[in-house]
Order: C-alpha cells, then structure tokens, then sequence
C-alpha cells in the first residue's frame, strides 16, 4: 500500500526572518562609540555620527532607524553604554533590523558581550555589519569569522589596558601625581595640570580638621555641616560619616601624596581592589601645595588611634556619637569594674520626680542578677563637675600655664597641640557658671566615677582632677 505524504509548507519562523526584512526597505541603525574623552576623540565622534547619517540616507534601500552613539565610555562591557543597551531594547522591540558599526573595537572588545548580543539579534533576524573587518553576522561564515577577530579584538583590549597601567606607574615611580582633582574637595588644577588650591572649598576642609581636634566626631561634623548647608565637592549639601573620616585620613590634605592605593584586577570589568602589597606602591613628600599643615595633620591621626584605643579598651562603641543632648556618652566610666555608664530616665507620674542618671552597664549584665555595686550617679552632678573642673583650671591657671608651655616643646605632636591649644582657650578665660558643651569636648577625656562618693576627671592633656561628689 503506498503511503500518503503530504508536504507541510515553511512557517516564517527566527532563522528565515531576515530573509523577509530583506524583502522590505531595512531600517537600519548605526552605533558609534570613542574611547576616550580627549578632544581628538571626540571630534572622531561627532565625524562618526555624521558619516553614518550620511552612509544610511544615501541607500534608497535603507530606511534611518537612528544613530546610536556613546562618547568617552571604554568597550570592554557594557554596562555603562547607554546607547548600546537603549539600541538592543529597540533591536528587541522590532524598531531595528539591521545595524552597521565601524569596527567590532567599536562594538565590544569583550569577546563573549560580542557573541551573546550577535547571536541575540541573530535569532530576531537582525544582522551587524562590521565595515573594516568586512563581516555581515547574518552570513553563513560571519560568526566564525566574528568568533577569532573578536578574540583578537579582546586581547588589543588587555594590551591597551596592560600599556595604560604601564604609563601610570611609569608616572608613579616619577613622583607625578594623578588625581580626579573633580571628586577631591580642596583643589583645582590649573593650566598645566597641577594640583592647585581651591580657597572657598579648603576652608571647609580645615573646618573639618579642627573640628575633629576640637573634639567632635566625624558624625557630628557631617551633621553639623548639612545643618550650616555646606556643599561638598558635588555641590551637594549632603555629608556622611564615612566621608569625613575619608577626608581626615587623606594624607595629600597635608602636601603628599601615596600612590596606587588600588589597582585594576580585571581589565574587562575595571574592578579596582585595595592595593595590600599585592604592587607596589610610591609616597611622593610636598607633591603639591597643602591645605593642612603637616602637624596638625598628623594630630589628626594620632588622635584618631586615641579614640581607636580609648574605645577598645572600654567597649565603648559610640564616643564618636556624643550629641548637645547627651554629650557624656562613652566618656563616664566605672572606677570599680572600668565598666562604662550609661544614661537611664528613671520616669514619675509626676515631672518634678524624673530623674536621669547614670549607673554601670555591669550592674546587672547578667539578667536578674547584680554585678557591678557601684552606685548612680545624677544627671546634673556630671554637669556641675565639669563646671567645678573647669573653673579648679581657672584659680589654677599659672600652674597650668607653666605646664602646657613646658608641653610645646613635647616630641610627641598630639601633646605639642593640645598644649598650644589649652593655652588658648585657658589664657583669656574666665569662671563658668553654665555648662559649655563644646569646651567639655574640647578638654575632657573622661570621668572616673568611685562609689558615688568622688568623680576623677581626666583632662586631654593627661591632667587628672579629682572632684567630690557633694
């Protein structure tokens, strides 16, 4: 019995599309794309843009489908490229079907990016033409041909990036200074490259810096300049902790400046990691002008470690944190267990019967069980003993004079500050009758508190006053 065969036509399905799109008049796209920002580059933009303008509304055959173009950004992802990624959305929504591009440098220099976006707009029916390597992706050998020119494509890439990072350290062994001078609050640069000052943003920055040996933290300080509405180097009054200390640690603040503090590790991706000895790296000293002077710089960090060690050897986690409401935080500590206190509302019904006071976070770290009997010690107490301090200081005053003088002569440079600062502060002043929070966070370091019967205050220059509890 002979068998009945019926033949089923072909349904226009993805691989013959692009049979149909050239059937039709092809709207067609270009991409063009620059690698670097300088102005040769970026007049090969702009005469990319207006040769495939030209290119595309010269073949009656084609239809403009748009220019797509990325100026200033690198190929070796896509991530950043706008206009790439927005051409691919278009290719997608059938805007599109077929795009020319110079080169596949231009494209991708990232062999798989090449493959994975050819072989999507493939499957749409959408082809690439590559002029200078003559390959049209919809041809039978296009994707073979794209396969080894885009690898080779890819390793130009790695060569360029291995040259760049070569030319960069060749600069750093030299002692040149290489700095995104946009993104570094402080400084400008002037015709010829050179880091220069910019005076309206360096008084913020020594702002900063005396804050800090004025006792402030970096959280207070980036509350503090949001609230007086001070813009940062993004024009932006928006500050955060992690910035100030970023700041407080930039050792090019002092005219110096450490080079290759990170390094690239993938040339496709750019990831850049901390530079922990893995290359080496260059200190170059009074690379530029400075803004802060080296001593008060280096102030700055020695206080930094105080407070690091200070916190370490207390548990205390929030001394940076101390607010006008409750600037004791992290500075009372237990003279029994060198625990430290914290505050507590002991609440009433009635106003006139809330307390506030401070007893020792040991007292009952256990739960349901006392530790730690030393007792609480009033709110206000702590108050009236720095006034009481402070004004010892002031009917002490030659005692203290002669000691701090003695103090500008100190190896150590922290102490060689705070004794040139208590001078200043000590010299004119007079008895207190109110508390100054700014004037406690200048001068104390902590307070001592013994069975509630006498608080030792220790002063920021090692000066320790002892002070009974009436």
């Amino acid at each position: 019995m002979a068998r009945n065969i019926t033949v089923i036509p072909a349904r226009a399905n993805r691989s013959n599309l692009a049979e149909q799109v050239q059937q039709q008049k092809k709207k067609m796209a270009a991409y063009c794309r620059v690698s670097t920002d300088q102005l040769e580059q970026l007049s090969s933009y702009e005469a990319q843009v207006n040769y495939y303008t030209n290119y595309i509304n010269g073949h009656p055959d084609y239809e403009c489908a748009g220019i797509y173009a990325d100026g200033g950004i690198s190929g070796t992802n896509t991530k950043k490229r706008e206009q790439f990624n927005k051409m691919i959305e278009d290719c997608k929504a059938g805007k599109i079907h077929m795009i020319i591009t110079k080169s596949i440098s231009r494209f991708a220099r990232n062999t798989l990016d090449t493959l994975n976006y050819v072989r999507t707009l493939k499957e749409l029916g959408i082809g690439v033409i590559f002029e200078k390597e003559n390959i049209n992706t919809l041809d039978s050998k296009g994707e073979v041909l794209l396969t080894i020119l885009s690898s080779l494509a890819q390793d130009e890439s790695r060569s360029i990036s291995e040259n760049s990072t070569w030319g960069i350290r060749r600069k750093f062994e030299q002692g040149k200074v290489v700095v995104n001078h946009k993104k570094f609050l402080g400084y400008d640069k002037d015709e010829e490259g050179n880091l220069i000052i910019d005076e309206k943003q360096a008084k913020i920055v020594r702002r900063i810096y005396k804050d800090y040996l004025d006792g402030k933290g970096s959280n207070r300080i980036a509350r503090e300049l949001e609230e007086d509405r001070v813009k940062g180097w993004n024009g932006k009054a928006k500050w955060y902790e992690s910035t100030i200390r970023g700041i407080l640690t930039n050792e090019k603040y002092k005219g110096d400046a450490l080079l290759q503090k990170t390094y690239t590790v993938d040339f496709l991706t750019k990831k850049r990691v901390d530079n922990n000895g893995e290359v080496p790296q260059y200190y170059v000293e009074e690379s530029h002008p400075a803004i802060i002077y080296k001593e008060m710089w280096e102030a700055v960090q020695l206080e930094m470690e105080r407070r690091r060690v200070f916190a370490e050897t207390y548990g205390v986690f929030k001394l940076d944190y101390a607010t006008l409401d409750n600037p004791f935080a992290g500075r009372v500590i237990c003279g029994c267990c060198r625990g430290v206190f914290g505050r507590k509302t002991w609440h009433s019904t009635n106003e006139d019967f809330r307390r506030k006071v401070w007893m020792c976070s040991n007292r009952y770290k256990v739960k349901g069980e006392k530790g730690c009997q030393n007792k609480h010690i009033d709110d206000k107490v702590l108050y009236q003993t720095f006034i009481n301090t402070f004004n010892a200081i002031i009917e002490n005053k030659d005692y203290f004079m002669e000691k701090w003088e003695k103090g500008i002569s100190s190896e150590n440079i922290l102490v060689r500050y705070r004794s040139k600062q208590f001078i200043k502060i000590i010299k004119e002043a007079e008895q207190i009758k109110e508390f100054d929070v700014n004037l406690f966070l200048k001068i104390i370091e902590k307070m001592t508190v013994f069975e509630g019967e006498k608080i030792i205050v220790s002063l920021l220059d090692g000066t320790e006053i002892e002070v009974v509890i009436e």
